[in-house]
């Protein structure tokens, strides 16, 4: 716990009552004077914060694109970047949660590197490690307005959908961490109640499984994740239930320590078999099902991950079982209930046939389960053992 690499990447938080305000100067700051909006059409529709930018930004706000649709398809990332050349973009400004904020990073690769997209995400051969290109061309600055909290706020890298095959493409470049991040409190309650309990339970999904490696999280790490999970449980029924913006603000909180958890040296994905199923099945679930969003996917299998993977990992069974309060005796399955019952709790699906998803499907998601860098860099997941662990997992879910 005590060898590890930090590294403290700078930006800036801007917080509160009427935070965005301040969005002229951090322009100003930046050198930039033709900001591109990129949006989902709910906001650029109904939320009235494109009106609000266009009377803070006036000719400086050179344009918007919002038609940005759920898991930023290939296709909108290609329009969206031709907007912005055509526009002479000098910033990117995101608005909205995470595709929006994921597909920011992307425009911004495909606008430096000049390059098919197909050549810049990574790279699977068979049988071998993934390979991420070095992307080296400089991008243009961005700054995420968020509408709902997410852990993709401050991060380099963003998994997106070939809407031609249907495959996901993962991309990484550190240049494109945000230089701003705003927490406006009327832009976070623009957002309904139903993506609120959505974009908060992944936080918090996220928080809970973190718990899991405390015992091998060293001095800095260990405060990201005990005040992430503090942050999300006291905020996640009351960012939902009130019109306090508060609680949105806490969860957009917990979501920036997840981020500053990896920048601290904490690689949770690398040490947590039971977050790395559950993300490495759902990610083809949600890419793949528009109506299906990656919480309730993740919430759908963490049961059953639980009850086929527990016994390979008893020191987080016992961190989840002491947090769910079923114990800390290391009974997977009373753990696994516990969960099941606490996620039921808080209105989330606890099957994977709640939320649609047929079960001729499944062989299918496993096929893709094995190409997601963040569960498996190792490529373990192509074992033969390890892929009937993750069949009888989809299985169990189902």
């Amino acid at each position: 716990m005590y060898e590890f690499d930090a590294v403290q990447r700078p930006v800036r938080i801007r917080s509160g009552l009427d935070a965005l305000d301040a969005l002229p100067r951090e322009l100003d700051r930046l050198g930039a004077s033709r900001a591109l909006v990129v949006c989902g059409r709910s906001v650029a529709e109904r939320s009235g914060l494109i009106e609000r930018l266009r009377a803070l930004l006036g000719d400086s706000l050179a344009g918007v694109y919002g038609g940005l649709r759920k898991d930023a398809p290939v296709s909108d990332i290609e329009a969206a970047a031709a907007m912005a050349s055509e526009r002479r973009a000098d910033v990117i400004l995101a608005i909205g949660a995470g595709s929006v904020i994921k597909a920011t990073r992307v425009i911004a690769m495909c606008l430096g590197e000049r390059a098919p997209l197909r050549t810049l995400c990574t790279q699977y051969g068979e049988g071998a490690p993934p390979v991420s290109p070095k992307l080296l061309a400089p991008k243009l600055p961005i700054v995420n307005i968020l509408t709902a909290a997410t852990s993709a706020q401050n991060r380099g890298g963003s998994a997106l959908k070939d809407d031609a095959t249907g495959e996901r493409l993962e991309f990484f470049d550190p240049k494109t961490r945000p230089a701003v991040i705003f927490w406006d409190a009327a832009a976070l309650m623009t957002a309904p109640p139903h993506l609120v309990r959505s974009t908060g339970f992944s936080v918090y999904w996220r928080a809970l499984m973190n718990l899991g490696t405390m015992e091998r999280a060293n001095p800095l790490v260990e405060g990201d994740r005990r005040q992430a999970y503090e942050l999300a449980r006291r905020a996640l029924r009351r960012a939902v239930e009130t019109e306090d913006y508060g609680p949105r603000i806490d969860l957009c909180a917990a979501a920036l320590l997840q981020n500053r958890d990896e920048d601290d040296g904490g690689r949770p994905f690398d040490a947590h078999r039971i977050a790395r199923v559950v993300y490495a099945l759902a990610a083809p679930i949600f890419h793949r099902f528009e109506a299906i969003d990656q919480a309730s996917t993740h919430a759908a299998l963490t049961p059953a991950a639980i009850r086929v993977h527990g016994h390979l990992c008893p020191d987080v069974i016992h961190v989840i079982g002491q947090t769910t309060g079923c114990g800390d005796d290391g009974d997977v399955e009373a753990v696994a209930q516990a969960v099941s019952d606490h996620f039921a709790s808080l209105g989330m699906p606890t099957r994977l046939r709640d939320l649609g998803l047929p079960r001729a499907e499944l062989p299918h998601l496993l096929a893709h389960a094995g190409r997601n860098f963040n569960a498996d860099r190792a490529r373990e997941f192509i074992d033969a053992r390890e892929r009937t662990r993750l069949a009888n997992t989809l299985d169990m879910a189902w």
